[in-house]
């Protein structure tokens, strides 16, 4: 929140909204790209922006993180736009913030940091793989295929439509040139990236398609309050659908992750006060009620942003409430602006941010150290270009809890023979059921004319599955001839 004293300082003031206009400008064709990227109307982004500037900016939780439509969640409101309608964006957004809220109020928010981070980063490429494959498409004004194996498989084609289509051709070149601007606009000297780089990418193509007389494909501007629909009573009749209840835990949990590991990176950023995650998670789940209730796209906080914010120097909540009135002002004075922007630009920034959400860099180390982590990343990735993101994440999800489980279980067997023949087997560890063949087989190899003594008083954990187990086999393994096996606990 914005204390009185912080406003009364005119240093914190003058640099906070200074560092809002850097903000500004790095959403602003963010918000446009994200919402045409997910199918709905340009303004709907720009909704999403000022409600994560105006309402989460003034909310407790992080300083100076800021909250808007992301790239991460453009596949899931792509597909649930495509699946159940425009109409019930707004309910299902609605409904997914409002368990943010009661996640959050529950205390919910300090547990997101339990999450494999393995599994997040795979959720990321996945995500930023499918984006990819899905924008290259959208750089050549052509309908991209609807899952991402048709993605891929149509590539081929993509390639041939582009060389030989004069009109794809020329929007590729404008969406190749947006990225190429994108990569060198950090080398340039300081004083050129005043401007960020995806504002100056998208006004680049955007005048040298004007300047060269190109008719490239535009986004469909209606003005702001023609393109907010409010939902009514029908569309929220179809929050009863499972399909529609499915879509809505996905949105919550997905976007809540996002938000909390943007919180943990920008914390890592600035030497300020730390994120109350519950709290944050909270503001988080107000924004998209907020936006469920204006039927735009949903919000969390967006790394890209909230970076910018900080390296911009803002200290405190200002600067990320003034970017959302620089984009209230800009979309209720200047919204023809959104109508000459060529979708292929916003299309190569997309592309652009797509590839920064995989981990290419990252992974060849984790491999080498934890390869475990590296495979859990992979499949998760993998999973959601070949299904869908809710179960891709899900897959990630129960193979990480399945692969801590089998790490926590280590279980030694040692075996030594004492004076007179008998056998003493020693368990130390945890026995679980993961474990349960091993420890068998080895215990069936003992020999079964010799009395054993089982030892489990080492054994950290023993479930109840190992439990009925050994009795079983201490019951069973030995001939009549012999005296029982004993177990000491």
């Amino acid at each position: 929140m914005i204390s009185a004293k912080d406003l009364k300082n005119p240093h914190v003031v003058r640099r906070d909204l200074l560092a809002s206009l850097v903000v500004f400008l790095v959403a602003l064709p963010l918000c446009v790209g994200v919402a045409v990227a997910s199918g709905v109307p340009a303004e709907l982004g720009l909704v999403t922006g000022i409600v994560g500037g105006l309402v989460v900016g003034l909310l407790p939780g992080s300083k100076l993180q800021v909250s808007g439509p992301a790239a991460g969640l453009t596949v899931l409101v792509f597909e649930a736009v495509k699946e159940f309608g425009l109409s019930t964006l707004g309910p299902i957004v609605l409904a997914a913030g409002l368990l943010q809220v009661v996640l959050g109020v529950a205390r919910f928010g300090r547990w997101f940091r339990a999450i494999s981070v393995s599994v997040v980063q795979g959720m990321l490429a996945g995500i930023g793989l499918i984006i990819v494959l899905g924008q290259v498409y959208a750089m050549a004004d052509l309908e991209q295929p609807g899952s991402g194996l048709a993605k891929l498989a149509g590539l081929p084609g993509l390639a041939v439509d582009i060389v030989t289509n004069q009109e794809a051709l020329t929007a590729f070149g404008l969406g190749a040139g947006t990225i190429a601007v994108l990569l060198l606009w950090p080398k340039l000297p300081a004083r050129a990236r005043i401007v960020p780089a995806p504002l100056a990418a998208v006004a680049l193509a955007t005048a040298v398609a004007s300047l060269a007389g190109l008719r490239p494909a535009v986004a469909d501007v209606n003005g702001l309050l023609n393109a907010i629909d409010l939902p009514g009573g029908a569309e929220f009749s179809r929050l009863a659908d499972v399909a529609v209840i499915g879509t809505v835990l996905a949105f919550a949990l997905i976007a809540s992750a996002e938000s909390l590991f943007s919180a943990a990176a920008i914390d890592r950023m600035h030497d300020g006060p730390r994120t109350d995650y519950d709290k944050e998670l909270v503001a988080q789940g107000v924004g998209n009620t907020i936006c469920g209730a204006l039927g735009a796209l949903p919000m969390t906080a967006v790394i890209v942003r909230s970076a910018a914010n900080v390296q911009a120097g803002a200290t405190t909540a200002l600067s990320r409430v003034a970017h959302g009135l620089w984009l209230l002002l800009f979309a209720a004075l200047l919204p023809a602006a959104v109508g000459i922007i060529p979708l292929a630009a916003l299309a190569g920034v997309l592309v652009h941010a797509g590839c920064k959400l995989v981990p290419a860099k990252e992974f060849g180390p984790l491999w080498r150290e934890h390869r475990g982590e590296a495979i859990l990343l992979a499949i998760t990735a993998i999973a959601i270009v070949v299904t869908n993101l809710f179960e891709g994440v899900v897959l990630g999800l129960l193979l990480a809890v399945v692969k801590s489980a089998w790490e926590t279980s280590h279980v030694q067997l040692t075996t030594h023979e004492l004076t007179g023949g008998r056998v003493v087997v020693t368990l130390t560890g945890n026995a679980t059921f993961l474990r349960l063949p091993r420890i068998l087989e080895q215990l069936e190899k003992l020999p079964q004319d010799q009395p054993i003594e089982l030892d489990l008083t080492g054994l950290r954990h023993l479930d109840h599955a190992c439990r009925i187990a050994l009795e079983n086999w201490a019951r069973r393994h030995n001939n009549a001839e012999i005296e029982p096996v004993t177990i000491r606990q």
